[in-house]
């Protein structure tokens, strides 16, 4: 699989415009050229606020399978756009037959959110062992042993509203020790509870953000193998939701964006100047703290992990993609079960 996946043009700069030279996308603002990269190096693109590519661009995207994703100055999805809908037509239909099955969905249900509990977990113990604050670890530690509890739990749930269930609580248990893991600027990044539309502190708010950027590769992971993003198992299914985007990201907020997010709290490569707070109550990330979170999270995503389903060493960006033909292999019978990405 092409590494050139990983590679995302972000577009940022109010104002700034992109369009086709050659087969390289320039990117211009106030007159001026900013950036110029070649198209084979891009696997999408991603424009933020008030930025905007030409038509020719966009329609060059589309041709090549190249996504176009649009956010709000928040983060916040706004449209996608897409060429023809790729993959074999028996893919899908293999995809909406499984859903029909109760059994079949509440099977990659169940792996999905074994997956997602064990990568919480691992998050915690690890904060457990590196505290050195006694009250710390034993909250941390008490955590671990109620995620244990609820995996144990897995296998009895019987349907997928059972394991929506457990999916809640594990949520309600890992977001409940969040702020423990915090180590440096407490008071600046205090954390009680998630909050999402909109976020109210600033780690909900780079939460938030992180969410967003991983929702959207998980949404081309599906795409490019020919998946439905709007049918999904786990999460139900409602008009404009990407249901199946949902699910298969729920097992890399963990290792991925809840992960990143400490990191970049607790080395202090993000300061409270970088959010503003808007009407409503809303915090949000500025032009700046979102240029250094993504250029970390492009960073995260080029670090190299061992798959444990595959046996081999792999950036970790391309996962979702590795998952997505994985979960295609399954719901066409070449796996007898869908294999979760779980991180050691």
């Amino acid at each position: 699989m092409s590494r050139e996946l990983l590679n995302t043009l972000f577009i940022m700069k109010e104002g700034a415009n992109a369009h086709l030279n050659g087969d390289t996308v320039e990117v211009t603002a106030e007159g001026r050229r900013l950036l110029q990269v070649p198209l084979l190096h891009l696997g999408s693109v991603v424009l933020f606020g008030a930025t905007s590519m030409t038509h020719q661009l966009m329609m060059r995207c589309a041709a090549d399978g190249r996504a176009v994703t649009l956010l709000d100055y928040s983060g916040r999805f706004r449209a996608r756009v897409v060429g023809p809908t790729s993959g074999n037509v028996l893919l899908r239909k293999a995809q909406y037959d499984t859903h029909a099955s109760s059994d079949r969905s509440r099977d990659i249900a169940r792996s999905i959110v074994g997956a997602k509990i064990r990568n919480a977990r691992q998050n915690i113990a690890r904060g457990a062992r590196d505290t050195e604050d006694a009250d710390t670890e034993a909250s941390l530690r008490e955590a671990t042993a109620s995620l244990d509890s609820l995996l144990r739990s897995l296998p009895e749930a019987d349907t997928v509203d059972a394991i929506r269930g457990i999916e809640g609580q594990a949520a309600a248990v890992s977001f409940g020790v969040f702020g423990r893991l915090i180590l440096r600027d407490k008071a600046e990044f205090a954390f009680t509870v998630r909050t999402r539309r909109p976020p109210r502190d600033r780690v909900n708010a780079l939460l938030s953000f992180l969410y967003t950027l991983l929702q959207g590769d998980c949404t081309a992971a599906l795409e490019g193998v020919g998946l439905d993003p709007q049918f999904g198992f786990l999460h139900a299914l409602r008009p404009g939701r990407p249901a199946l985007a949902l699910d298969l990201m729920e097992e890399f907020r963990p290792c991925i964006a809840d992960r990143l997010a400490l990191t970049l709290i607790n080395r202090r490569q993000i300061n409270p100047a970088q959010f503003e707070e808007h009407e409503k109550g809303a915090v949000l990330l500025n032009e700046e703290g979102r240029k250094i979170v993504l250029t970390e999270y492009q960073k995260r995503k080029q670090e190299e992990v061992r798959h444990p389903f595959l046996k081999e060493t792999t950036p970790l960006g391309l996962v979702p993609h590795l998952q997505a033909r994985l979960l295609a292999r399954h719901l066409r019978g070449d796996l007898p079960s869908y294999s979760p990405f779980t991180v050691r």
